[in-house]
């Protein structure tokens, strides 16, 4: 399970606004995804087959039957000639040795387990599609709450500096400067809401509706914990536990299936048939009646087929499936060779988001300082202009990367849940926990097509 290190209970809200939470996205998009719903029709699919080739090794029965009359007048005769005639029949067979029907059913089932984690893996897919989704919507609003909060605080630099270059204390270039750095910052506002607007069209495909308030990270009670296992360890539990890797064993085992598949084509068949017949038949001249009988028919038998020369197609069919063995078994090789690599990675980027966070936190206390510290040092004239500008965008931006850095740590540590096929719904309920319960309401922002909605902040500029 995900561990958050988050403690202690959430306090009753008292704001009215009922924001949605992660449990709240993925149990809609549990619901309503394409993809997992693609997926567990797969399957369905998958394991309804089986039985279709169980059908071929159990006993096949037809019942047959037909009604006749036929009316003869031969020319230059007055006489009619009729003929009415029944007959009802049941036929029965019954492989007695089919390899390749054995053979189909045993590949319906290996791939009715393969559809099995298909779909599982679609599940835990769907925790880290409806997380990153989540998540990249809370870091657009952050990165909105934090360009907004910079306009907000180079204009401020902006007044200040107009003023003092109206009343001759400072020169036009310091005013210029601020200017310039207001209007990136306004520029740097509006691609931010364009971002946000685009994420939450994510959670919109997820589950086919505009979602506009989610609950944010409650970061007071945010704590990166170390991973507890040793990389030799989890590389150890994706070998037995990973979704994608287990199932291209099964694939090639399939593939393996096919080749002994076309080889039956080589083999004999034997069949147990046999039927039952019952026939009636009349013959009259006008109305007269010429013969009335009836007839009884069963016939018993073995039927052996065996395939001398099929033009060379059973051949070709062999050579075939041997080339998608290999072709299987070298895509099994990749799987394995991408979740070790995987594996590795999502380690290494567990353990390098938590030291982020960590210097995010201090660099944005440090930034904080430098901020104050330069504005004290402008106002009595050994600082310039330029020096607070700068120091006001490294603070924002350090709020923004530390921001990044927290979202960055949740994910490495889902994908590396889910590298090791052990990714639950518990997962997302940890990080459920971890969220705040309120929602503060951001200023409403505008489509291209006019339409307006209002976002919310999961966090403050300050």
């Amino acid at each position: 399970m995900l561990a958050l290190a988050l403690t202690g209970l959430l306090g009753t809200s008292a704001h009215s606004v009922q924001a949605e939470n992660l449990l709240d996205i993925y149990n809609e998009a549990y619901q309503r995804d394409p993809v997992v719903l693609q997926a567990k029709a797969n399957r369905d699919r998958a394991v309804a087959a089986i039985d279709e080739a169980t059908a071929a090794l159990l006993p096949q029965i037809n019942l047959a039957g037909g009604l006749n009359y036929s009316r003869i007048n031969p020319a230059g005769d007055s006489s009619s000639y009729n003929n009415r005639s029944a007959s009802a029949g049941v036929d029965l067979s019954q492989a007695i040795w089919r390899h390749s029907s054995w053979v189909n059913r045993d590949i319906a089932t290996k791939t009715a387990a393969q559809q099995e984690l298909v779909y599982a893996d679609s599940l835990q897919q769907l925790i880290l599609r409806v997380s990153q989704a989540y998540f990249s919507v809370l870091n657009a609003l952050d990165s909105v709450t934090f360009a907004k909060a910079n306009q907000a605080a180079l204009k401020r630099q902006l007044d200040e500096a107009t003023r003092r270059f109206h009343v001759g204390l400072i020169a036009e270039t310091d005013q210029l400067e601020a200017q310039a750095a207001y209007d990136l910052a306004s520029a740097q506002v509006i691609t931010a809401e364009n971002t946000l607007i685009n994420s939450y069209e994510e959670i919109r495909k997820l589950i086919g509706r505009q979602v506009t308030e989610l609950n944010g990270l409650d970061e007071a009670r945010f704590s990166p914990m170390p991973v507890t296992r040793t990389i030799s360890q989890i590389v150890d539990n994706a070998e037995q536990n990973n979704l994608s890797l287990q199932a291209s064993i099964i694939s090639r085992d399939i593939a393996k299936d096919q080749i002994v598949l076309a080889q039956t084509g080589h083999e004999p068949t034997l069949d147990l048939v046999g039927s039952v017949q019952v026939a009636n038949n009349n013959y009259s001249i006008d109305s007269a009646a010429l013969t009335d009988g009836s007839s009884n028919q069963g016939t018993i038998g073995i039927n052996l087929t065996m395939p001398i020369y099929s033009g060379g197609a059973v051949t070709s069919q062999v050579e075939q499936a041997q080339h998608n063995y290999v072709a299987a078994s070298e895509a099994l090789e990749l799987a394995h060779r991408t979740m070790i690599s995987d594996a590795n990675n999502n380690y290494n980027n567990v353990q390098a988001a938590i030291s982020s966070v960590i210097a995010y936190q201090q660099t944005e206390k440090s930034a904080q300082s430098a901020l104050e510290a330069t504005q004290a040092g402008y106002e009595v004239g050994t600082r310039t202009i330029s020096d607070v500008l700068d120091a006001t965008q490294q603070l924002y931006s350090a709020k923004q990367s530390l921001s990044a850095a927290r979202f960055n740590y949740i994910m490495s540590r889902l994908q590396l849940l889910y590298t090791q096929g052990i990714l639950t719904l518990d997962d997302i309920e940890a990080i459920n926990r971890g969220l705040k319960r309120d929602a503060t309401v951001a200023p409403a922002m505008s489509h291209a097509n006019g339409t307006s909605f209002q976002p919310v902040s999961n966090t403050s500029a300050n």
